[in-house]
């Protein structure tokens, strides 16, 4: 006969176990239903020579995507607090997955900009960050940066699919290419999303509070004086009451810069700018996977935050991207593609370091039942960033024929994204356990 602790232990145990399934599905929607996403990066350079556009015009789909996955997310954050999210995420792969496969059958440009740059983008934000972490963190209260660690690799494996999305080009074309693409992800992950992912019955504790904010008061000061986090995690947080902190301010603008700006840009043209220093679109291809491999890696390290503190891997990930962007100045040709295998191990690793620990702080300093929608206003701020970026990027290259500007921009936005987080100060108000 079972003893009340014994079963304890049991249903901690089944819980656990139910909690990794549902984070290895919602990794597998990261991986696949945003290689989907991702690989119009490798798709742009084919589509924009086959129909002879510009490339700022081209990069406008890449724009608007973004620009409505984030006007989106805070209403898809507000509606997963109250649906289930197998629901939302198995509708969202399924309209990004038939946009992309109907996206071959365009002609012009505004086909385009409907099919991937609105529509395709109301899928993505019915499965992207803000649904899946809003289900995934009540189970991992006590391992946020973990949790988004291995969502962030999600992310990562997404982008390493350029080289396999480059050979189905060379091999088929990319009409082809997008409907066997578009119909794998549908049928591989909308049945394992509406049979594993669900949320816990009841959320987990939020991280134990340090011992000098539980330390009880003396009768002196009792009904006097708060502990600052104390009183923090005391709120009970709603997007109104987020919105007036500053913290939130910071961490939105930080989102804005290293999520929409430097992120976003580098992404949307990194194989643009290897093929324009002289390497052929399988050589850029191959490099823009490393990037991914490496970012894999990067998000993975990243959860040693939730042990050293989050501004002491945030920093030194800011650090890294900054090297890696310094090396694009000095690449010109293809001569030495060591160097272009350097920065997508540099740059790489810097920027899959950071996404995780930007959203565990979110979650650290937010948490509650509003969590998903305080995500989702966050989430605003880096589509804010990236809806202008991949478009600014090609007007500017357009004009002076090099990506040399938008390197500068690059550069100020990891400056600024740095800055705020350290600023911001979870390390103060939500300390992690060590």
């Amino acid at each position: 006969m079972s003893t009340p602790s014994g079963q304890s232990i049991l249903r901690k145990s089944t819980v656990s176990r139910r909690g990794w399934v549902v984070l290895g599905v919602a990794f597998l929607v990261m991986s696949a239903g945003f290689a989907l996403r991702n690989a119009f990066s490798v798709f742009y350079p084919a589509i924009v020579a086959d129909f002879g556009w510009s490339r700022g015009n081209g990069a406008i789909m890449f724009s608007l995507s973004i620009l409505v996955y984030g006007l989106l997310s805070p209403v898809v954050g507000g509606l997963v607090d109250r649906v289930k999210p197998q629901v939302v995420v198995a509708i969202g792969v399924t309209v990004l997955a038939g946009c992309v496969a109907l996206c071959s059958l365009a002609t012009h440009e505004w086909q385009f900009y409907l099919l991937y740059g609105v529509l395709g983008a109301v899928g993505v934000a019915m499965m992207g960050i803000t649904t899946l972490a809003s289900t995934v963190m009540p189970w991992f209260a006590r391992r946020r940066a973990l949790a988004f660690a291995i969502l962030a690799a999600g992310f990562g494996v997404s982008l390493v699919a350029a080289a396999l999305v480059q050979f189905l080009i060379t091999s088929f074309g990319w009409q082809r290419a997008l409907v066997y693409s578009g119909v794998a992800v549908m049928v591989v992950v909308v049945p394992l999303v509406l049979a594993f992912l669900r949320r816990p019955s009841v959320e987990h504790p939020a991280p134990v509070e340090p011992k000098e904010a539980q330390t009880p008061q003396s009768s002196h000061d009792a009904g006097t004086a708060t502990h600052p986090v104390s009183a923090w995690h005391a709120q009970e947080w709603t997007v109104r009451r987020a919105l007036r902190t500053p913290q939130f301010w910071m961490l939105w603008v930080a989102g804005f810069c290293q999520l929409g700006l430097a992120e976003k840009m580098s992404i949307a043209h990194q194989v643009y700018f290897f093929q324009d220093a002289g390497y052929t679109p399988m050589a850029a291809a191959s490099v823009y996977s490393v990037f991914g491999v490496v970012f894999v890696c990067g998000s993975l390290t990243s959860s040693f935050s939730d042990r050293l503190g989050r501004e002491k891997v945030y920093l030194p990930a800011c650090a890294l991207a900054i090297a890696g962007t310094l090396l694009l100045f000095v690449i010109k040709d293809a001569t030495q593609p060591w160097m272009a295998y350097l920065f997508a191990i540099v740059f790489g690793f810097g920027m899959g370091m950071m996404p995780p620990v930007l959203f565990a702080t979110v979650a650290d300093l937010f948490h509650g039942k509003s969590y998903g929608a305080i995500q989702g206003m966050v989430a605003l701020g880096f589509s804010a960033g990236g809806a202008i970026s991949p478009w600014l990027a090609g007007h500017m290259h357009d004009l002076a024929g090099s990506y040399y500007a938008t390197l500068f921009i690059l550069l100020g936005a990891l400056v600024t994204c740095g800055l705020l987080v350290w600023l911001a100060a979870p390390r103060r108000l939500s300390p992690v356990r060590r």
